[in-house]
């Protein structure tokens, strides 16, 4: 009997793996997409889905103090899991004043990182100087545009970032999708066939 086949139907499990990383990158591209076009939708979205991260982690995490209590974990468990589980009801109850907190935190990280940036490329002058010198432009002109028009930009900051981290997880996974496709393929094609012994 031939015994051939089992090469191929692991080639093709592997195929049908990468594929389906590229429908979900696809996905994630889609969701980025309207996330850019409905940014406040976005954002309204992204700090109800982080509240409720920290409101599970914080649970979990509860969870956990309690069966270790007895040990010097006890009691920084539960302080830690109070704190994730009292930010998470926060997040919920006022999405809107997290997400101004967010982005108000946001633009100040984009302007110190921005300024490090600028000076550090000015003083050091690398072989990265000008890539560096305009990252930290950017960073500086971006932390200024946010910081400008706060507390308006926090309706569709955060939704726009939430978005984009969403379209650039996608792109990757569909790069990885079609191209781990194409390499099992060339794989694949490139192994001799098996003798088909008989009995």
């Amino acid at each position: 009997m031939a015994r051939s086949g089992k090469p191929r139907s692991a080639a093709g499990r592997l195929r049908r793996g990468f594929s389906w990383l590229a429908v979900l990158g696809v996905v994630l591209v889609l969701a980025g997409l309207v996330g850019l076009v409905y940014a406040g939708v976005a954002t309204l979205t992204s700090m109800l889905l982080f509240g409720w991260l920290l409101l599970i982690g914080g649970a979990v995490g509860l969870l956990h103090a309690v069966q270790a209590r007895g040990t010097s974990y006890f009691w920084l468990g539960v302080v830690v899991a109070a704190l994730n589980i009292a930010a998470g009801v926060v997040v919920i109850r006022m999405p809107h004043a997290a997400a101004a907190a967010l982005t108000m935190f946001a633009a100040l990280l984009f302007l110190s990182a921005g300024l490090f940036r600028l000076v550090g490329s000015l003083v050091v002058r690398g072989p990265q100087f000008g890539w560096t010198l305009l990252l930290g432009a950017f960073d500086l002109l971006l932390g200024i545009l946010v910081l400008g028009s706060w507390p308006s930009s926090s309706q569709y900051v955060i939704g726009a970032f939430f978005s984009l981290a969403l379209l650039f997880d996608g792109l990757g996974l569909i790069a990885t999708g079609y191209g781990g496709r194409r390499v099992v393929g060339l794989v694949d094609e490139g192994s001799p066939a098996k003798p088909v012994q008989h009995e």
